[in-house]
């Protein structure tokens, strides 16, 4: 699969000065990890879920998790957990098998027709379960999402997964969600991160990201941001997540890439403030309708959150509706101006400062060289915008599908 594979090719070329590179379930986690992109949660309880999973991937969803857990009832869990299996083995049956393509059977699925997929469990017993359940359609999973993470409770979490992957012989990673009163709670949140840590290095080749569960952070203090505020105004969970980053996103070596939190809106409502989204860029570019319509569906409170994310060294986000992924990906195309920057800071050995081809800021290579490295991953999978394109571009191609 790709990003941006669904425009044009002759397009593409005008927008991309580097292409975004193609990448696979079994590429490595740190490629993975950045190419999650946004990732779409879906109950396990939908009864089309086959079906929405590929007509998900057809509308630039790289990564989605099915949801045992908090997304549906607690008396509907068996019923989910059914429909789960039978769909994965349904798209399994159809699936042309890893790098192959069937184009003369109209049955046949591509890789690129299947997003990165997880599944969310609420006990660490389920997910030797599934994959016992789902036999070779366990190929499909890429992993899980592990819910109320914390160092008491995740090694059960941790011990199934690798249980499982040894029994079985598949590659099963592990997405841990920050979300417990643990972690809100001041008093116990630094030993409680610190713990986890220390939980997550002995597991270290397993864990692909770790995600933050906004919802339930927030539930603590009864809580909910309003679609024209972020979850940055949310003081309580801002400092969540500060210290989720300072622990666990550490560029030493010993950190992990963290996803941004779920945006959870999809409809507009009555606003209190002005659209975060300002007209000059869009006018610029003749995508005027494009910011209105970004505005009636509340999506320029996401795009302020995502460039918020990205800025406080989160990679990547939860979303509950396909019409997010769009600005999501748009947003995580690395600047012409940005890779300039990266490729000279990495071209330096020894330290040192220099001027920026752009002529407006002072690269220092030893301070900025981890910020680098970062954003060329990025560019290996969201690509390099061309000079002179901007995200308004960018993101009117993305939405053009």
């Amino acid at each position: 699969m790709r990003h941006f594979d669904h425009i044009d090719i002759a397009h593409r070329k005008r927008l991309f000065f580097r292409q975004p590179r193609p990448f696979s379930r079994h590429d490595d986690p740190e490629v993975l990890a950045v190419a999650l992109g946004a990732t779409l949660y879906c109950p396990a309880t939908r009864p089309s879920l086959a079906d929405d999973i590929v007509k998900a991937a057809r509308k630039g969803v790289a990564s989605m998790v099915v949801c045992l857990e908090d997304a549906i009832a607690d008396a509907d869990v068996a019923e989910a957990e059914a429909n789960a299996v039978a769909a994965l083995r349904r798209l399994h049956d159809g699936w042309a098998g890893p790098g192959e393509d069937s184009p003369g059977d109209p049955r046949g699925l591509r890789d690129a027709d299947i997003p990165l997929l997880f599944v969310r469990v609420r006990a660490a017993e389920q997910i030797g379960d599934l994959v016992d359940r789902l036999g070779p359609a366990a190929d499909l999973v890429s992993g899980f999402v592990l819910p109320k993470f914390t160092a008491a409770a995740g090694g059960a979490f941790l011990d199934a997964l690798e249980d499982t992957a040894a029994r079985t012989g598949l590659r099963l990673l592990a997405m841990p969600v920050i979300e417990s009163r643990e972690a809100i709670h001041r008093e116990t949140r630094a030993d409680m991160l610190q713990d986890v840590a220390r939980l997550l290095a002995k597991h270290r080749e397993r864990v692909l990201a770790v995600r933050l569960g906004a919802a339930d952070l927030s539930a603590a203090y009864g809580l909910r941001r309003p679609p024209d505020l972020t979850i940055y105004d949310i003081r309580p969970v801002a400092d969540v997540i500060s210290d989720v980053v300072n622990i666990l996103g550490r560029a030493d070596g010993t950190g992990y890439v963290v996803t941004g939190p779920v945006w959870e809106y999809f409809s507009a409502g009555e606003r209190m403030f002005k659209p975060q989204l300002r007209h000059s860029p869009f006018e610029r570019q003749r995508a005027v309708p494009l910011r209105e319509r970004l505005i009636t569906s509340d999506l320029d409170g996401l795009i302020r959150e995502v460039h918020l994310d990205k800025a406080n060294g989160l990679i990547g986000k939860t979303v509950i509706h396909p019409s997010h992924v769009a600005a999501v990906h748009a947003l995580s195309v690395v600047t012409h101006e940005e890779y300039c920057d990266a490729a000279d800071i990495l071209r330096v050995t020894g330290g040192g400062a220099m001027a920026s081809a752009y002529a407006n800021k002072m690269n220092e290579a030893k301070p900025h060289r981890a910020w680098a490295e970062r954003l060329m991953r990025r560019a290996r999978v969201f690509g390099v915008a061309a000079e002179g394109v901007t995200f308004v571009e960018l993101l009117e191609a993305a939405v053009g599908r």
